[in-house]
Order: structure tokens, then sequence, then C-alpha cells
């Protein structure tokens, strides 16, 4: 993936150097969502997303005047009712301070452009429902489905 640019949020791929960014990011995330990992799980991670061997696993951060304000998550994987891969949407953060200055919008739209780079005719992701103030942005850029999520207990 190359580097965009959206309005004044550059977004490019995850890179080594990025590692305590990448950290707080992700961690201010999980603590959105009242979650926790184990720093074996923090380690892991990063050296899945960038590892080439990792070849469905990735990762892009978006930057506001070089400062490092937003993480995605997103994987390929196949699918029982198509041919081609589809992207999963992993995990999506941008900071409270970038909130409202198209760093989401910006960090969706580069997955979307990597899922047509790789024949990914399908992009989805999920939310909680109680999330509105992304939902607002969901609502304009992707489909609401009517599908509920069930887990192993």
């Amino acid at each position: 993936m190359k580097t965009v640019s959206h309005s004044n949020v550059i977004v490019r791929p995850l890179t080594a150097q990025d590692e305590e960014n990448w950290r707080e990011l992700w961690k201010a995330y999980l603590v959105f969502y009242e979650s926790s990992v184990p720093e074996e799980v923090y380690r892991t991670t990063f050296a899945r997303l960038l590892s080439p061997e990792e070849h469905e696993f990735h990762a892009l951060v978006a930057e506001i005047d070089g400062v490092p304000v937003g993480i995605v998550h997103y994987l390929f994987h196949r699918h029982c009712w198509r041919v081609e891969n589809v992207c999963y949407l992993q995990d999506l953060y941008a900071a409270p301070e970038a909130r409202g200055k198209g760093v989401g919008r910006a960090l969706i739209e580069a997955v979307y452009a990597e899922a047509d780079r790789a024949g990914a005719p399908s992009v989805y992701w999920l939310t909680q429902e109680f999330n509105h103030t992304a939902r607002q942005l969901y609502d304009r850029i992707g489909t609401l489905t009517p599908f509920i999520k069930y887990q192993r207990p």
C-alpha cells in the first residue's frame, strides 16, 4: 500500500517504528470497549501485523501533522458464498482529539482501497449498538445489515 492523503489526514502502512504509538492507540481502543489483553497479545499482534508471512493480516496508521492519531486492523479471508476473499475490518480507532477530523473515514476508505486492490468485493465490520458517534459515520460510509452476532460463551 502506498501512503494516501484524505484532507489533512495521511494514511500509511504500520511500520516497526510505530510500536509505541500503535500500542497506545490500541490500548485506548480496548479501554473504550472496557477490555484489555495480556502483554503477550500486544507483542504477538504487533509481530503478526508486521510479518511478511501474514499475507491476510494488515494494519494502517492515520496521521495528522506527523502524529499518529488512528489505527485500523483488517484481514482477508475465504467466504463460502464467494470465490473471492472478503475483508473484515476488525479494529478501528481514532484518538479523541482527532475525532471529527476525517480520521475514521480516511481509515475505512483506505481499507476499501486495499480490498479493491486485493480483489475482495466485500468489506464488513462490527460495532456495539451504543457506539452512536461512530455509527453516524458508518451509516454514511457503509450499509447496516440485519445480522446479530453470537459467539461461544
